[in-house]
C-alpha cells in the first residue's frame, strides 16, 4: 500500500476490509479506533452506501462495499506500478503471488505443489492462507489473493474456474478397520461404528448433513475435530473418518489408511475447484502456478 497516492479514507477502508474489524485495523494503522470509524463513516456517507454490514463480532464488507475494494486495491497496484518506475528497477520488491485455500490442501498436497514451483521460480514468494470454504471465495473477491483452492458444488458469481475435477466423500479407515477392504459402505451401516467427522464450516460437514437429512439417517460422531487430529484417529483404528482422497494422500500412499467408498451419490457431487477472480489477468508466474496446481490435481482424478 502506498500512502502517498491513496487518500486516508481509502487506506482505512481497506485496512477494515482486510482484517474485518475497526480494533485491529486501527491497531495496524497506529491510530485510534475511533479515527477508523470516522473515516468509514465519511465514505459511506459521501457515496450514500452502506460499506459494512456490522456484526456481533466484527465488520463484513457489503456488495458495495466488496466492489469499491477490487476497484480501489486495482488502483494501488497501478500507483505502486508508477512509483517502482520512478525508483528503478533496483528497488522493486520480488514477485509474489497469494494463494487461499481450505485445510484439505494445506497439507502435503500443498507443499508439494509450491515446491515444484520455486523450483523453477527461485525468486517468486509465495503466501498460502488457510481458509474457510467462504473465506476463500471472499478474498478471491476482494482481491487479496491471486488463487484460491477449495471444495465446491456451485459455480459463484465473479469467480472464474481454472481447473475442476470431481472430489467424492470417503471413508478413511485404518487397513486393520472392520469396514477396509469393503467396495461400498452406508451411512446407516457406520451408526455401528465410531465415526469422526469435520467441524463445521467445511463442505465435506456441510454436505454430509443434508445428505444424511435427505437419508433420514442418524449418524452420531463419536469425534468432530480438524483434518489432521480425524486422520491421526483413522491411522489408529479409533475411528472411520470422511474425507478425500487428496486431503488424505501422504496417508494412502503409505498404507497407513485405506478408502471406502459411500453408497450414497450425493456425496460423490463435490468438486475440487482452482479459482481465480474474473478480473485477474493469467500469465507469467501465476499461469505456471496455475498449470502445476491442476497437473498435480489430475494424478488424484
Amino acid at each position: 500500500m502506498n500512502p502517498l497516492l491513496i487518500g486516508t479514507a481509502a487506506r482505512y477502508f481497506l485496512e477494515v476490509a482486510r482484517t474485518g474489524s475497526l480494533t485491529r485495523a486501527s491497531e495496524q494503522l497506529h491510530v485510534a479506533p475511533s479515527a477508523v470509524s470516522r473515516q468509514i463513516a465519511k465514505l459511506e456517507d459521501r457515496l450514500g452506501l452502506a460499506l459494512f454490514e456490522r456484526k456481533g463480532r466484527g465488520m463484513q464488507l457489503s456488495l458495495a462495499g466488496e466492489r469499491l475494494a477490487t476497484h480501489v486495491r486495482g488502483l494501488m497496484l497501478d500507483d505502486q506500478r508508477v512509483v517502482d518506475e520512478m525508483l528503478g528497477a533496483p528497488r522493486k520488491a520480488p514477485p509474489t503471488l497469494r494463494i487461499a485455500c481450505t485445510e484439505g490442501f494445506a497439507g502435503g498436497f500443498m507443499a508439494e505443489v509450491l515446491a515444484a514451483f520455486r523450483r523453477r521460480h527461485p525468486q517468486c514468494v509465495l503466501h498460502v492462507i488457510a481458509a474457510s470454504p467462504e473465506g476463500v471465495s471472499r478474498q478471491l473477491l476482494r482481491g487479496d489473493v491471486d488463487v484460491g483452492l477449495k471444495f465446491s458444488v456451485a459455480l459463484e458469481n465473479g469467480l472464474r474456474i481454472v481447473h475442476q475435477q470431481a472430489a467424492p466423500i470417503m471413508l478413511m479407515v485404518a487397513p486393520t478397520h472392520p469396514l477396509a477392504g469393503r467396495k461400498r459402505v452406508s451411512l446407516a451401516e457406520l451408526a455401528k461404528h465410531p465415526v469422526g467427522m469435520p467441524s463445521s464450516g467445511t463442505t465435506v460437514r456441510q454436505l454430509l448433513d443434508l445428505v444424511l437429512s435427505l437419508e433420514g439417517v442418524e449418524l452420531q460422531a463419536a469425534y468432530v475435530a480438524g483434518y489432521s487430529t480425524l486422520e491421526s484417529l483413522a491411522e489408529r483404528g479409533d475411528a472411520a473418518v470422511f474425507s478425500s482422497m487428496l486431503a488424505a494422500s501422504l496417508l494412502l500412499a503409505s498404507g497407513r489408511l485405506c478408502a471406502v467408498p459411500v453408497s450414497e451419490f450425493r456425496l460423490r457431487q463435490r468438486n475440487i475447484q482452482v479459482l481465480t477472480s474474473e478480473k485477474t489477468a493469467a500469465q507469467g508466474d501465476l499461469q505456471d502456478l496455475l498449470d502445476g496446481l491442476g497437473e498435480a490435481l489430475a494424478r488424484y482424478a
